[in-house]
């Protein structure tokens, strides 16, 4: 491995490692293309999946599977979301779980538009800034009861499902029921961020009893059932969202958060309902990208590609030094907006559409020194108006397509499991900021800031791409990157989850906390070692533990009507049609 470059952070024998070899050669000729492949000479790892009757891609094979299933027995595309995100929450409880959060992106062929979902939850009402402060703390802890916001990822599933499912609820999530009782093997990488998870968070109330066997995280290969997590689907499936929100269930999370220091109310649960929003785009090249808009940092992908498209990324070359060093300099832009300006918009009056014109841009891009990476740059001041996580995409006969990404924030969230649910509970309240004053600052019956971010691109008013980058503030590093191959280097779908990523961490957060020495970039290996000594002489410092996300997505053929899938090689994922 060269100075300053990284590996994902995964197991040593994880399939990434052997496929940083193929992208050594690749990238000798930073003008491949999709074709390449043929001659064993393209990024990509495997050949994109293609199907015209429908399509899934997710991080679990199984997961894929059963959302296939779900298709072929008339199912849609949003009742396949659904399914496989029940089975992740079984499977990959390292980044998802019905104690989470869900967000959703819908292309909906009957309206011909696009559909956004924002299924948070929102801070204890009976929790002040107050008693953080009589506490001590300057931070919210990420682990034990203080963290714990309502999960809406149940809400979320029952939202969608009301304005396009077309199964009965039931029956969509069946398959789940019957891995749950069961049992699946657990794949490599789950069961490696399983182990940690186990590590960080085994004395949390009831996480033992639900995620380990026989005192251990299940290790690759080994059978794991959850029969609580069944017997909770099969009720949720019978008697609704209310079945989680209300009653017993409701009552016995409420207990949980309680007894380990939080201040979840049975209450809080009863009075959340998730909201329909309408996403937010930006062009890039002839193309529209969409996200949703905050509390969740959608935004901050959009801003990345509106002052990476003055620049020629194209004539750069994929790969080198003038290619990463803009991109790092892009994002260091965009998230020192992210920092002051992304928050939940019920308290805070937000410039959203002053961040994306091309003024703003312009004026953001020019601070940019091409031959020198910036130590620190001011947030902008727009004009304001009025106005560990899986991911996963699912696409129908009908044109249906679904963006949707869910997560328990830090993996397996506080580690907080009310007992005999099989479940543990999102810390997603870690991230509001304590100082007062600020837009993310805590309240109660607020929403934090959201990292996890569905994206979506159209083409002339049509539905082109389903998409999106799992792994906090990676997201919308992940989304530019991705479509900078797609869009600018030609890249295909597979390729284009497949190739080396670059990463920047240590810009200012939402939590308060501000960047002073230019932060620091993370390279995967395959890049050149005279890139490496470029962005050195540049000024660019590195970081040997970068996280550099998981992929998934799927293309439509305006043509054709063909779907295409893609589900990256640092995931255990796959992607399956027919």
């Amino acid at each position: 491995m060269r100075a300053g470059t990284t590996r994902s952070t995964m197991p040593k024998t994880a399939p990434h490692i052997l496929v940083s070899l193929v992208l050594v050669a690749a990238l000798a000729n930073p003008s491949l293309r999709a074709q390449d492949r043929i001659s064993g000479r393209s990024f990509a790892t495997r050949s994109e999946v293609l199907a015209r009757n429908g399509m899934a891609a997710t991080s679990q094979p199984l997961a894929t599977q059963i959302a296939v299933e779900i298709l072929r027995k008339g199912g849609n595309a949003v009742d396949a979301a659904i399914a496989a995100n029940a089975a992740l929450a079984l499977m990959e409880p390292t980044g998802s779980g019905v104690g989470g959060d869900l967000f959703a992106i819908v292309w909906d062929p009957e309206s011909r538009r696009l559909h956004g979902y924002n299924g948070s939850g929102r801070s204890p009402a009976a929790l002040t800034a107050a008693h953080f402060a009589e506490l001590g703390l300057e931070s919210i802890p990420p682990h034990g009861g203080l963290p714990v916001t309502v999960p809406g990822c149940v809400d979320g599933w029952f939202a969608l499902h009301e304005r396009f499912g077309s199964l009965p609820m039931a029956e969509v999530l069946a398959p789940a029921i019957r891995y749950a009782r069961e049992g699946f093997p657990v794949t490599q990488l789950i069961a490696h961020y399983w182990a940690i998870g186990a590590r960080i968070l085994g004395e949390q109330p009831g996480f033992a009893e639900t995620f380990l066997v026989d005192g251990h995280a299940p290790g690759e290969g080994e059978i794991f059932r959850n029969p609580a997590l069944a017997d909770l689907l099969e009720k949720i499936g019978a008697e609704g969202r209310d079945a989680f929100y209300r009653g017993a269930v409701a009552e016995r999370i409420a207990r949980a958060v309680q007894d380990a220091g939080g201040f979840l109310s049975a209450g809080d649960l009863a009075a959340h309902r998730g909201e329909w929003v309408q996403p937010i785009g930006a062009d890039y090249r002839g193309y529209r990208v969409w996200e949703l808009p905050p509390n969740g940092q959608g935004i901050t992908a959009l801003q990345m590609l509106t002052v990476l498209e003055g620049w020629d990324v194209a004539g750069f070359g994929f790969g080198s030094a003038d290619h990463i060093h803009h991109f790092v300099e892009a994002k260091k832009l965009a998230f020192e907006d992210r920092a002051r300006f992304v928050a939940d918009p019920a308290f805070a009056k937000l410039p959203v559409a002053g961040l994306l014109t091309a003024g703003y841009a312009a004026a953001r891009r020019a601070l940019v020194d091409p031959a020198k990476a910036g130590r620190a740059y001011p947030p902008g001041n727009p004009a304001l108006e009025e106005g560990d996580t899986v991911y996963l995409a699912t696409a129908d006969r009908e044109g249906r397509m679904v963006s949707l990404i869910q997560s328990n924030f830090r993996g397996m969230g506080s580690g907080v499991c009310p007992p005999g649910l099989g479940f543990g509970l999102q810390d997603r309240g870690e991230l509001f900021d304590l100082q007062p004053g600020r837009p993310n600052s805590y309240a109660p019956g607020k929403r934090p800031f959201h990292t996890i971010i569905p994206g979506f691109v159209t083409r002339a008013g049509e539905p082109w791409l389903a998409f999106g980058v799992m792994g906090g503030a990676t997201q919308p590093q992940g989304h530019a990157w991705v479509l900078m191959n797609l869009i600018d280097f030609g890249m295909n779908l597979q390729e284009a989850g497949d190739a080396p990523r670059a990463v920047h961490v240590g810009s200012s957060q939402p939590t308060g906390e501000r960047m002073h020495d230019g932060g620091r970039v993370g390279l995967e290996s395959g890049f050149a070692a005279e890139v490496v000594a470029e962005l050195r002489r540049r000024g660019h410092r590195f970081v040997d533990d970068a996280f550099f996300g998981g992929y998934q997505a799927i293309l439509r053929d305006p043509a054709t009507g063909t779907y295409r899938g893609a589900s990256e090689s640092r995931k255990d994922g796959q992607a399956a049609g027919y």
